[in-house]
């Protein structure tokens, strides 16, 4: 009798995760490596965050909480989405979890029985299609390519809608590409889902304090709130404030949605750590004008990032509106050999040499749905940016 059920082999471990993993191991055993493969801030958790973690130590908060949140915490989500998109949302119509990728997980097991689609525009994260069929749905990717920015055109989604149709994700900023959707770009989609009433809309916007130059991201409740009944706003602590180990995530919601996802969750893990939680209250409430100073950071080392792999023989970089990814397309690098004798028949074969012959990881497309391209995280130092993409420059000007 097998152990493992059956469910597990519709998903495969995350490879941004295994990618890390791998550079983390080769690192270890004294290798020269510059990791670009995690989705994670290099800034620290800011000063008074942590310090209202210790504070709720001191004081005892190491108890249980409500299974959604502290009402302080599910308030200050409330007010934050208010302040920051104009969403008004009550605290009953709040979640809090145990970071995004939970939030995504609740929705989907609370809502999907088998067969029910779910529309996935990619390159996209790597959990979503995997978080979908554990819940017994069945993903529909549909890619969203340069030539477009890496956004979906409304025709497009409705193309890909079906009977089956139950959720659409998107996210924006998007992981892998730093794609970002303005007010006026939203509006065809919606205007798409409008048309279709029993499509539920899924938004990740956990990036969307990361945006750069006079950009101006929106969210689809805050361009259309008719669709405000069927859709799951979801954002986080994790980037714009350098929590990701502190693992907080959060949606707005539908109340009757809200208690389903509650009643999933009070089986599974139950509340989000209390510490983290009293963090997180004190990250959403507190002083914000750190942000400005990383977004600014993070600016800066795009614009290093995009020139010097724009550079790079065989590669081609799109200019990202915001998170901290790029995506270039290693289209020009394929089927040829490397330095070291390795044949680059696909992205996933140009990672693996990136890494073994100059010791730079990054993502291969293929994890993300999207092949024929890699994805470059800029959240590290200048210097180790700077020195990484002289590294691939070096390595694609070898390839014969």
């Amino acid at each position: 009798m097998d152990l493992v059920a059956t469910r597990l082999g519709k998903i495969s471990p995350s490879q941004t995760i295994a990618i890390s993993s791998k550079a983390r191991a080769l690192k270890a055993a004294g290798r020269d490596i510059i990791s670009l493969s995690a989705g994670e801030p290099d800034f620290d958790t800011p000063p008074n965050v942590k310090q209202a973690a210790v504070r709720a130590i001191e004081a005892g908060q190491t108890k249980y909480t409500d299974v959604s949140g502290t009402p302080a915490l599910r308030r200050a989500v409330a007010e934050r989405f208010r302040l920051d998109s104009g969403l008004d949302y009550q605290p009953d119509e709040i979640i809090v979890c145990t970071g995004g990728k939970q939030v995504i997980y609740n929705a989907m097991v609370a809502t999907l029985d088998a067969g029910d689609e779910v529309i996935i525009p990619s390159p996209c994260w790597v959990s979503y299609p995997d978080i979908v069929a554990l819940a017994d749905g069945t993903p529909v990717i549909v890619p969203c390519g340069p030539n477009a920015g890496f956004k979906l055109r409304a025709e497009d989604l409705e193309a890909a809608i079906t009977p089956r149709t139950k959720w659409f994700f998107i996210n924006s900023p998007n992981n892998p590409t730093g794609a970002a959707y303005s007010a006026a770009e939203l509006r065809p989609i919606c205007d798409v889902l409008l048309r279709h009433p029993n499509v539920w809309i899924f938004t990740d916007d956990i990036y969307d304090k990361l945006v750069y130059g006079d950009f101006r991201p929106a969210t689809i409740v805050q361009v259309e709130p008719r669709l405000r009944e069927r859709t799951v706003t979801m954002n986080g602590c994790s980037k714009a404030y350098a929590m990701t180990g502190w693992r907080i995530g959060f949606a707005g919601a539908p109340r009757a949605l809200i208690r389903a996802m509650d009643t999933l969750q009070s089986q599974s893990t139950s509340n989000p750590s209390s510490i983290s939680q009293a963090a997180a209250l004190e990250a959403l409430t507190g002083p914000q004008d750190f942000i400005e100073g990383m977004v600014a950071a993070y600016q800066a080392r795009r614009d290093l990032v995009v020139g010097m792999l724009n550079a790079a023989p065989g590669l081609a970089c799109h200019m990202p509106e915001g998170a901290f990814y790029v995506y270039p397309s290693c289209q020009g690098c394929i089927g040829k050999t490397s330095a070291g004798g390795t044949h680059i028949a696909n992205d996933a074969a140009f990672v693996t040499a990136l890494l073994d012959e100059q010791g730079v990881a990054a993502v291969h497309g293929s994890a993300f749905m999207f092949p024929g391209h890699f994805r470059v995280s800029y959240a590290t130092d200048t210097d180790s940016l700077r020195e990484a993409c002289l590294r691939i420059q070096r390595f694609c000007a070898a390839l014969s």
